[in-house]
């Protein structure tokens, strides 16, 4: 009797994380929250957005399509895909999400083009893809019937903006500062039924965050602490310190945008010897010097829910308070 009322509860569980976000509310799921590092506790970049009829992917880092299966959310549902930028660790796992959600099962099944937006270059890398996949595509075709419109792309090169509306869901790119030679990079506002969620994609400290995440309901930030040990042994990370967030440089956004919840996602933490997880107290602690509101450190599979206020869920779907504390 045990099992069968466990199977019956993790049965429904699944049943409702693969359901559309209800109409008055947006829910929002960190699917990978880490970087280039590959820690199994934190794949790399990938945020779903589901508000109304719309399931929204923001990044498509290692991973994302796992983490997709883990919720119960097939891959074929998702309605509009959205890259900040064209570094690997956001775009390496598009050639899965795309070919793996063409497949027929239940957990994929994508018959029409799938839909990307992102920064200049985007068309040419899905026009590329097309190319580089082409035996794949034709044999799946000719062996197993999928329809030809599942494996193609629908792809736009966006500039600041809105990039999507659809079904009173707003989608505005805005651009942000990840170093001179990254350009362009784009963070994203979502809105619907007059709420809103901001993603800062990769950015140094950049007061146009801030500006679009003013009053905002969740506003996710990325964040880099490195061991200065590193910037001697391997002097890449001053390059890669220079493009990111520290938690003090976060936290004066936070404390200016004033969301009602800021959440650390896209999470650099390097250290001589490598962790195999993100200590959240040194984030937190720093980031307090600076900023006293509310703060989650973001973890893989963490689920937030914005309605009439913000509710916070750990991975395993218990109830989630976020750190407080006064610098």
């Amino acid at each position: 009797m045990r099992s069968l009322i466990c199977a019956t509860v993790a049965l429904a569980c699944a049943v409702v994380a693969s359901m559309p976000a209800g109409a008055a509310e947006i829910k929002v799921t960190l699917l990978g929250t880490g970087t280039p590092t590959p820690r199994l506790s934190s794949f790399s970049a990938a945020t779903l957005i589901e508000a109304g009829p719309e399931r929204l992917l923001f990044d498509l880092g290692r991973g994302s399509t796992i983490r997709l299966f883990q919720k119960g959310i097939p891959l074929g549902s998702i309605t509009a895909h959205f890259i900040t930028h064209l570094h690997s660790d956001h775009v390496v796992g598009l050639p899965d999400m795309w070919l793996s959600g063409w497949i027929g099962t239940p957990w994929a099944s994508r018959k029409k083009p799938m839909v990307v937006f992102g920064p200049q270059g985007t068309v040419a890398m899905t026009e590329n893809l097309t190319k580089a996949f082409a035996e794949d595509i034709r044999i799946r075709i000719a062996d197993e019937n999928y329809p030809p419109e599942g494996a193609a792309f629908a792809a736009t090169d966006v500039a600041p903006g809105v990039v999507y509306d659809s079904n009173g869901v707003r989608v505005t790119a805005i651009e942000v500062n990840h170093g001179e030679k990254i350009k362009p990079a784009f963070g994203y506002v979502v809105e619907f039924d007059g709420k809103k969620v901001v993603l800062s994609g990769d950015t140094k400290p950049d007061p146009r965050v801030a500006k679009a995440a003013e009053g905002a309901d969740l506003l996710i930030h990325e964040v880099a602490v490195i061991d200065p040990e590193l910037l001697t042994s391997y002097p890449n990370y001053r390059a890669i310190e220079d493009h990111h967030t520290s938690p003090e440089e976060a936290g004066k956004i936070f404390a200016q945008a004033k969301p009602k919840l800021a959440v650390y996602s896209h999470i650099v933490f390097a250290t001589v010897k490598p962790v195999p997880d993100v200590p959240e107290d040194a984030l937190s602690a720093r980031t307090r010097s600076t900023y006293r509101g509310p703060l989650v450190v973001g973890r893989d599979l963490m689920s937030f829910v914005v309605s009439d206020h913000v509710a916070a869920f750990a991975p395993d779907g218990s109830g989630l308070t976020p750190l407080t504390g006064s610098p």
